[in-house]
């Protein structure tokens, strides 16, 4: 029976890995900082620790045959490049850990280590395009970059195998960051639609990246190579708020703003929007809500043969649906 050891496994991906483990026969120890009765109560092991101390994680990967390391700083209200830091020295450690117990090394990374994204629209972005150079104030996604460089590094000098997986903007049930946001505004029963609300998205359901984090941990020729997991299904903004209703059971009224209008007057909007209580606009969502999702999975679907089984019309309903019983806890 293969054993796996899970960071940040009372996270968004990191708890889908470990359902997707044990439903698929594999012996789980989670490394946490603190013990969790959920994960306990699935049969995990746990082990309190945590990824900045290198000898705790050592400790806990010894006699496991892969880590998927999930854990990482996503936002942070203040500290600059210090509050992400820890996304790369976690890294490092991760990758000690995986070489002392001669265990496979499952990177959870991000698109955020591409710095073109919507250039050109007619260039879909795979994982052999140059990264480019990223702004330094760009903390996270400078994080994300630094801790593969890390990985892949390891993988080439022999030390450990390893492979990453690369997810745009997650969402799905336990998720705290993207549906979260967007519940706020669309509760109060109206939300923005900038253009026309049919492009395509850059989301896509954890259990999905679950599925092809696992795929790709147990495929040989997947070590030193990265993989987009950035479109399991093609979901537009107007669709999102469908499936919203679906899950608040209301109805959620729609305004459209030209795109052209939101990007000369964004400052202005920006401060009419956070009055009406909406926060999912900020510069960034202007691209990312009025142009198509600019990702492409092609590599994960033909050579780790992903096949996405949880569909929008459930994971999108399922995601709005847990936001809502845990807001009304």
């Amino acid at each position: 029976m293969p054993r796996a050891l899970v960071t940040g496994a009372t996270g968004l991906v990191g708890s889908h890995i470990v359902d997707h483990l044990l439903a698929d026969g594999w012996t789980v120890r989670a490394l946490v900082r603190r013990p969790s009765s959920e994960l306990a109560t699935q049969g995990v092991d746990l082990f309190v620790g945590d990824v900045l101390d290198a000898a705790a994680f050592a400790r806990a990967a010894m006699g496991y045959d892969v880590i998927f390391h999930t854990a990482a700083t996503v936002t942070a209200s203040g500290g600059g490049w210090n509050a992400f830091r820890p996304n790369v020295e976690g890294t490092r450690n991760a990758i000690d850990a995986a070489e002392r117990a001669g265990a496979r090394l499952m990177h959870l990374s991000s698109v955020a280590v591409y710095a073109r994204r919507y250039e050109n629209p007619s260039e879909k972005i795979d994982e052999d395009v140059q990264l480019g150079m990223l702004p330094s104030y760009a903390y996270y996604p400078r994080s994300k970059r630094e801790s593969e460089d890390l990985v892949f590094e390891a993988h080439a000098r022999g030390r450990i195998w390893a492979t990453a997986v690369r997810p745009c903007v997650i969402y799905g049930t336990r998720d705290r960051q993207f549906i979260p946001r967007i519940s706020r505004t669309l509760r109060r029963g109206f939300a923005p639609i900038i253009g026309s609300g049919t492009t395509t998205l850059p989301i896509v359901n954890a259990a999905n990246v679950a599925q092809g984090a696992l795929l790709a941990a147990k495929y040989d020729a997947a070590g030193g190579r990265a993989y987009n997991l950035a479109n399991d299904f093609d979901v537009t903004l107007r669709q999102l708020y469908q499936y919203a209703e679906v899950a608040f059971e209301r109805r959620i009224r729609t305004f459209t703003v030209p795109v052209g209008l939101a990007r000369a007057a964004f400052r202005t909007w920006l401060r009419i929007v956070r009055a009406l209580g909406v926060t999912i606009v900020s510069s960034g969502a202007i691209d990312m809500i009025s142009r198509d999702n600019p990702y492409t999975s092609a590599r994960a679907r033909t050579e780790l043969g992903w096949n996405p089984r949880v569909r929008p019309q459930q994971g999108c309903v399922d995601a709005f649906r847990w936001w809502r019983d845990y807001h009304d806890q």
